[in-house]
């Protein structure tokens, strides 16, 4: 130090605030730089030794040590001796110098001297951030006040970690925010780390928190909404069911094959009850019921409407002289068909269920930053060959209907199959590429809105005419009429 600050003080120095080790910042030989002024450095503890040399002595001095036979007083070979004589010397130098001698201290003045000044202290058997007591008011480098630092940069927050910059002192270092899905938790980290899979960072990226949990809730303005569209369709098909069921012998219920249209009524209701259990959270029992009850009741839907479609086909060809189709196609085949539909479709679902049925999951890969609760397929095959069974039954009865369209107006119900079908083709057809691209709960909700488009769509074109005629219109609710103009 002395070499370093004797080439120092050849040319002017720049302010620095010099902190030294005991070793130099108490040596007064060092006292004669005058840009050392200010320095600051730690030095052992002064005390004062209590007591003085006795004259008591064990010994007389007359004593010959060389008659004493032991391994300490062997004089031939000083070696380790030598160095406990001399730590003895000093030791007593040291204690001699402490109590006996008194060095007094000058300040720097008009003199120009420079004074060790005792400014404060550290003990570290005190509590953890109160080891370091400075007791003085001190003036730093420049005149400041605050304490100086020794880096380039303040330390680095928790949140981000230290990257040192290129060519500088590894006291020079920016602070960069911690990459997404990671944090740290303590101040100039060199690293941060990622969360766990269920955790995400605040904002602030120092702690981990749980990822939120999201999923289509009675709680939402969505699924409200979806609900009360939900219950208002099963109360509009029961109100439907009602009016025919009170009118059940006049001759538009009766022309219209009641038993088909109340099994329809009862599968629509069905199908608009079945979508709420799609608005909660998904559990084992819910998501078999979603993805196999609903289905095998939307093809009880759509076999009911297959039959009257078939119905109608079978009535026209029946009016054509030498035909005994009804005779083949009465109200034993038209359950027959019904049943025998809806059947293939619980058998797929059975074999679904058994295999591999579907289940509650987490999804962890949507979003990053929150859980999706959703009903995994278990077999995405079991998912489509039940999807594509509604969908080729739909297209069948679309197809029958369209060639029954034409027929004479007192069979125009087939007009009315038509459009339903229309409208559930095209509601299904856009459902596919709706389901796969929404994310999250979305696709719950796509999935909520086909089956309630689709189910108001059929109650809609295939019963709203007919309950239109028997509220508003009764005159028209005659044998003459329909018989004459068709509904």
């Amino acid at each position: 130090m002395r070499i370093l600050l004797e080439e120092l003080s050849r040319k002017p120095s720049p302010p620095r605030q010099w902190i030294g080790s005991e070793a130099w910042v108490t040596d007064r030989d060092m006292l004669r730089f005058r840009f050392l002024a200010g320095a600051i450095g730690f030095g052992i503890e002064k005390s004062v030794i209590p007591g003085e040399a006795t004259d008591r002595s064990v010994c007389d001095g007359t004593e010959d040590i060389k008659m004493l036979q032991s391994s300490y007083t062997d004089t031939s070979q000083l070696r380790v001796t030598n160095m406990v004589y001399k730590a003895v010397y000093a030791i007593a130098h040291a204690i001699h110098n402490a109590v006996c001698q008194k060095t007094d201290s000058t300040t720097q003045n008009e003199s120009g001297s420079i004074e060790l000044v005792t400014v404060g202290q550290y003990d570290s058997s005190l509590p953890v951030g109160q080891e370091f007591l400075i007791n003085r008011n001190l003036t730093w480098v420049e005149g400041g006040t605050q304490v100086p630092v020794s880096v380039c940069t303040d330390s680095c927050p928790s949140g981000t970690r230290k990257v040192l910059q290129k060519g500088k002192p590894i006291c020079c270092y920016d602070c960069t925010p911690c990459p997404e899905g990671e944090i740290s938790n303590a101040t100039d980290s060199f690293d941060c780390f990622p969360c766990p899979k269920e955790f995400w960072p605040n904002a602030e990226r120092d702690t981990c928190l749980p990822k939120p949990v999201e999923f289509l809730s009675f709680n939402e303005p969505l699924g409200i909404v979806l609900a009360a569209f939900s219950i208002g369709g099963a109360c509009l098909t029961i109100i439907t069911a009602a009016v025919f069921y009170r009118q059940r012998s006049s001759p538009i219920v009766r022309a219209n094959n009641s038993e088909l249209s109340f099994l329809l009524l009862f599968s629509l209701t069905l199908c608009f009850l079945f979508s709420l259990t799609f608005i909660r959270a998904p559990s084992e029992w819910s998501c078999m019921l979603r993805h196999t009850a609903f289905r095998i009741t939307f093809v009880l839907c759509m076999s009911c409407v297959l039959g009257k479609t078939i119905v109608v086909l079978t009535a026209f060809r029946a009016t054509l002289p030498g035909s005994n189709l009804m005779k083949w196609f009465g109200p034993s085949q038209q359950r027959l068909t019904v049943v025998s539909f809806t059947f293939i479709q619980v058998l797929i679902c059975t074999i679904w269920l058994v295999l591999s049925p579907p289940f509650p999951m987490k999804n962890l890969t949507t979003y990053k930053e929150r859980i999706i609760l959703e009903c995994a397929f278990g077999s995405a095959l079991g998912f489509w060959a039940v999807l594509g069974y509604i969908g080729l039954l739909a297209v069948f009865c679309f197809v029958l209907a369209v060639l029954a369209r034409k027929l004479p107006n007192n069979f125009n119900e087939a007009k009315l199959i038509t459009f339903s079908m229309l409208i559930f083709c095209a509601v299904w057809i856009t459902f596919i590429p709706a389901y796969v691209s929404s994310p999250g709960k979305y696709t719950v909700a796509v999935e909520i809105f086909a089956i309630l488009a689709s189910s108001f769509g059929l109650i809609t074109c295939i019963f709203a005419p007919k309950c239109f005629i028997i509220l508003f219109k009764p005159e028209k609710n005659t044998n003459k009429h329909i018989m004459s103009r068709g509904l």
